[in-house]
């Protein structure tokens, strides 16, 4: 266990934002987080889970002790007639673990490649992309209690996933079950994802419904794409249309798509035709949060240092650097900005990805 005070979090965080941590410590093993709960100057502060920091905005010092997930790990550990079940550690790479599943010929993950953070952080929001989410592609989890150090497992069932949702962003109840964990929705704050595990279907199928897949596999004239080539394809698209973190500092996709009802989508189009929108499964509609912010003419303007991304409008960006950095407070005043914009034209409120911090 690695324990570092007033630990500078501005490495720690894909937007850049400079803050610090009073306590932080780096969580290689379950064992370094059983030993923090039985610290007795760690185990009754308040607790931050840090994983690859692409999905939070610092708007200040972090006075809890910082969990820096740091678990390694990638190993095939099923077989089945229908499916593999690949392992790996909270503290991997994202990418990186997509790219390790395509080597070692287990593909179904190539759609979700270069999102941005750790494995720990997929399954709290599930993330997706190009037709896959990682509820799609999900076996299990392994986990620790914060409260109590007891080690327990999650199904795709009990991690109630949603859009951009699951357990783990909803506080829990007072009540517990009988293994004394809280029942129903709630693990915010309570736990902490040490190992997760996929199933990856067989035989596998590509998933190409998104339009600039479709548009990629016309192009190369290619009928039947391999994994690799669709992962190829994604890492193209999204390097052309999102900014390396590394170069300019941003924390992705910064709102959620919002979906409206058949009704409300067809009230929105009579105003609006060119309105980007995607029939969903449940019958409601999912509306573009970039074309809806752009429309309201955000694309390239900025607030202080806070920037939205000219070639993505749903993408705000860091326009300082090092010690000249954007704070998170000038983030939230842009979001906030927008999100007023979007309401007044479409009546739509916009929600943030992030967590704020």
């Amino acid at each position: 266990m690695v324990v570092e005070k007033n630990a500078p979090l501005q490495p720690c965080n894909t937007f850049g934002i400079a803050a610090r941590a009073q306590t932080l410590v780096r969580v290689h093993s379950v064992d370094d987080l059983r030993a923090v709960l039985a610290a007795p100057q760690l185990a009754p502060a308040p607790k931050f889970v840090l994983g690859g920091g692409s999905n939070i905005i610092l708007t200040g010092d972090v006075k809890s002790v910082v969990l820096k997930m740091e678990i390694k790990g990638l190993r095939l550990v099923d077989e089945t007639p229908k499916a593999w079940i690949v392992e790996a550690g909270a503290g991997e790479v994202w990418h990186d673990a997509v790219a390790w599943t395509l080597a070692h010929g287990y593909p179904g993950l190539e759609n979700l490649a270069l999102i941005p953070g750790t494995v720990g952080a997929s399954p709290v929001q599930n993330i997706g992309a190009y037709g896959v989410e990682l509820q799609d592609r999900f076996e299990s989890l392994d986990a620790i209690d914060l409260a109590t150090g007891q080690s327990f497992s999650l199904d795709a069932a009990q991690c109630g996933f949603g859009y951009r949702d699951s357990v783990f962003k909803h506080a829990p109840s007072e009540a517990q079950d009988g293994s004394g964990l809280p029942r129903g929705m709630g693990l915010a704050g309570r736990a902490v994802i040490t190992h997760v595990r996929f199933r990856l279907p067989k035989p596998w199928k590509p998933v190409l419904g998104y339009l600039d897949l479709e548009r990629r596999r016309a192009e190369a004239g290619v009928e039947h794409p391999g994994a690799q080539q669709i992962f190829d394809w994604v890492c193209d698209i999204r390097r052309a249309k999102l900014p390396d973190p590394a170069v300019v500092g941003n924390a992705g996709s910064f709102f959620k798509n919002p979906t409206v009802s058949p009704d409300q989508c067809a009230d929105i189009i009579a105003r609006e035709p060119k309105i980007v929108h995607y029939p969903m499964p449940d019958g409601s509609i999912k509306l573009a949060a970039g074309w809806l912010i752009d429309a309201c003419g955000w694309k390239g303007k900025s607030i202080g240092k806070a920037g939205v991304y000219e070639k993505q409008a749903l993408v705000l960006v860091n326009r300082g650097q090092g010690a000249d950095s954007v704070t998170g407070g000038e983030v939230m005043t842009l979001a906030k900005a927008i999100q007023t914009s979007v309401y007044e034209r479409f009546g739509i409120r916009l929600e943030p990805e992030p967590v704020v911090v």
